[in-house]
């Protein structure tokens, strides 16, 4: 499994138009339930590379600083 925050936007978007379109009320809710699951799912997704880019922005800083501090 992926865990890219585009593609788990779009199974949310799949699912809400699953809910949409639902006749019944069990599966507008199965449905609905699913859409928030994946929405849960990108944000999780994308506050790791919000995380990710700071470290790796944090640890390029410290080594240009390393390295202008050595010559």
């Amino acid at each position: 499994m992926t865990s890219d925050p585009v593609f788990y936007r779009a199974r949310a978007a799949a699912e809400h138009a699953a809910a949409e379109a639902a006749t019944l009320d069990n599966v507008r809710d199965r449905a609905q339930r699913a859409e928030a699951a994946w929405t849960r799912m990108a944000e999780r997704a994308e506050h790791t590379q919000a995380q990710r880019e700071t470290r790796e922005a944090a640890a390029l800083a410290a080594r240009l600083a390393v390295s202008d501090a050595l010559g």
